[in-house]
Order: structure tokens, then C-alpha cells, then sequence
């Protein structure tokens, strides 16, 4: 149902059933566990540690089959960080898993100092990240989430766009020597890349929509919303560049970003997170020292506490679904 202060149009529900027939749908969440189950399987030294929330990580297929590989620690991210990270020092291949929104913000000194200073090599796994919690509201949303972890020496930052990227990125991470935050949505998402797709590398930005009038640079689930948005504009002679940051926040791949703004003159940012310090800000920083003179549009969450309604309505509401994306091209 559309929220009564949103005078927009939600998108026609049967049209948006057509597109996800058309395209494979798979819960990034999902993806993530079933690579670290299987993974998990010919390596004992790794490790799964929740905080009460292995059904909305999807990991109980995980604490069934290796139960010896698995830790639970009730409601409490601290203690979930806190024995993680000595876990790792001591030489396992730590996974700490469950809601983005308490991770970064409950938990947010341990994984400061337990982690990124301390240079345990653990991977967050933060699930129902930006505004996939939906009605539940601003307690539950982490949009603060970029902002705050790009700041921390030693920690880096991945918000994979889809299924696949999202089950390279776990083989990736499994020996990375760096402590990760890795945010995925809650809900099945369409592909953005085909299954042969493997050549996935951290702190790369992958090109997939070639245009030369202006790049839309995006990470997460809003990379098929700005592709989507792409091809409507290409029909109508506008050529958008589609820039997936997803891999490369931090670290970051600086060359794309000044590539794409010397080349088309006009970035627009997409993400699910607050305007204010996330991929937006971000690129910005970039683009004031390297491409002076850039036209610059951030979509995101603006300086409020975002409304109720499914992740559907709000990611309408706030202009981050294709259809908004079009609109602030065309102006």
C-alpha cells in the first residue's frame, strides 16, 4: 500500500512481476551463506558467529550440518565482535553475522578497535543493510553505515550489487588479510551479472553501461535500478555511463571515478544510505580535488529519519528506484 505522504506513483505491481520473471531472483543473504557453508565444508578453520539472528542471516543450514564451526552469542553484537576478533587472532577464518543496523552502530567501538585497529581479519556480515527493514523504521535502517566505517584505518567496505558478485566476494574475503564489512538487502534481488561472471576484484569499479554524456555511479542493489534507468535513456538519446562501485568503496578505485568525470562532465550517486558521507560524499571528495567544475547530483537519504513503508515504497519515495534515477537525469 502506498504510504498517504507519498503523492508519486508506486510502480505498476504486475509490470514490476514481469520484470522479475524476466531476471533470476536470489536474496543476496542467501548467496552469501550457501558459498560459506559450502567453503565452510573443506576448511574447519572457518567460522560462524551470530548474534540471534541466524534465521535472518539465513544460517541454519550452517549451524545444523557444522555445528563445531559455529557460535552463537544470543543478543549481544559486542560479545559477537569482541570473540571474533580473538578467534581470528588466533588464527580462524572469522564470519560475524546478523543485522547491518546493530553491527555498526551497537557494536561500532569494538569493531573500531577489536578489528580495524587491532588488525583482526574478520568479515561482518551485515544482512537487511540501507533500508531493507522497511516498516520497521530508522532504528532498523543503516544508513550511516559507509560514512562512519570508511573512516577507520584497516577497515574495508563492500556492498555487493547481486547474487553472484556477492558469492565471489565470500571466496575472496575467506583469507583476506584485512578487517571487512561486507552489507547485503534482505530481499531476492534481480541479477545484475551472469553466473560465468568470476573475475570479480576488490577495489575495482566494473563499467556496465557504456555512455559518454554523463556516469551514474552506484553500489548495491540501486546498480540495477541505474542500469534499468540507463537503457530507458538510451532510447531516448542519452547515454549514461553505469558505474558499479560496489567492490571498490574501500578500498576505493579513484581512477573511475576521475575517468568518468573528465570524460562526461556530469556524475550522478546512487545508494541507499544517508546523502551525508557515504558513496556520495565519497566520490565527491574525489572529484573537487582531481575534476573541479564536475556537475554533481547525490541520491541517497536526505537529513531526516526515512518513512515507513516496504523497501519498495521508500527506495520510490526517495528517487533511488529506475524511475527516480530517470527523473533526475532529465531534470
Amino acid at each position: 500500500m502506498k504510504p498517504p505522504w507519498d503523492r508519486r506513483p508506486v510502480p505498476d505491481a504486475r509490470q514490476e512481476k514481469k520484470r522479475n520473471q524476466q531476471n533470476i531472483m536470489k536474496a543476496c543473504r542467501k548467496s552469501f551463506t550457501e558459498e560459506l557453508l559450502a567453503l565452510a565444508k573443506q576448511d574447519k578453520d572457518i567460522i560462524a558467529v551470530t548474534s540471534d539472528a541466524r534465521g535472518s542471516v539465513t544460517l541454519g543450514d550452517f549451524a545444523k550440518e557444522l555445528p563445531e564451526q559455529f557460535v552463537e552469542c544470543g543478543i549481544a553484537e559486542q560479545d559477537a565482535v569482541g570473540i571474533s576478533a580473538g578467534l581470528a587472532h588466533s588464527g580462524k577464518k572469522v564470519f560475524a553475522c546478523g543485522p547491518a543496523c546493530f553491527y555498526v552502530a551497537r557494536s561500532l567501538e569494538q569493531v573500531k578497535v577489536d578489528l580495524a585497529y587491532s588488525e583482526n581479519p574478520v568479515t561482518i556480515l551485515g544482512v537487511s543493510g540501507g533500508i531493507a527493514y522497511g516498516a520497521l523504521g530508522a532504528t532498523h535502517h543503516s544508513l550511516h553505515d559507509i560514512a562512519v566505517l570508511r573512516t577507520f584505518p584497516g577497515m574495508t567496505v563492500f556492498i555487493p550489487a547481486d547474487a553472484q558478485q556477492t558469492k565471489v566476494l565470500v571466496g575472496k574475503l575467506v583469507d583476506y588479510d584485512k578487517a571487512a564489512y561486507v552489507r547485503v538487502g534482505r530481499a531476492a534481488v534481480p541479477d545484475v551479472y551472469p553466473e560465468t561472471k568470476t573475475d570479480f576484484e576488490i577495489g575495482k569499479a566494473i563499467q556496465i553501461h557504456d555512455g559518454e554524456d554523463l556516469a551514474i555511479i552506484a553500489c548495491g542493489e540501486p546498480v540495477y535500478h541505474a542500469l534499468e534507468a540507463a537503457k530507458r535513456l538510451d532510447a531516448e538519446g542519452i547515454h549514461a555511463r553505469v558505474i558499479d562501485m560496489s567492490l571498490a568503496i574501500k578500498p576505493c578505485d579513484r581512477e573511475a571515478v576521475i575517468k568518468a568525470a573528465k570524460e562526461t562532465g556530469r556524475i550522478i550517486t546512487v545508494e541507499e544510505h544517508s546523502r551525508y558521507g557515504g558513496l556520495g560524499g565519497m566520490v565527491a571528495e574525489i572529484v573537487v580535488e582531481e575534476a573541479p567544475g564536475t556537475e554533481m547530483t547525490i541520491l541517497g537519504i536526505p537529513d531526516e529519519n526515512a518513512i515507513h513503508g516496504t523497501d519498495k515504497e521508500i527506495r520510490h519515495y526517495y528517487g533511488l528506484d529506475a524511475d527516480g534515477i530517470y527523473k533526475a537525469v532529465r531534470g
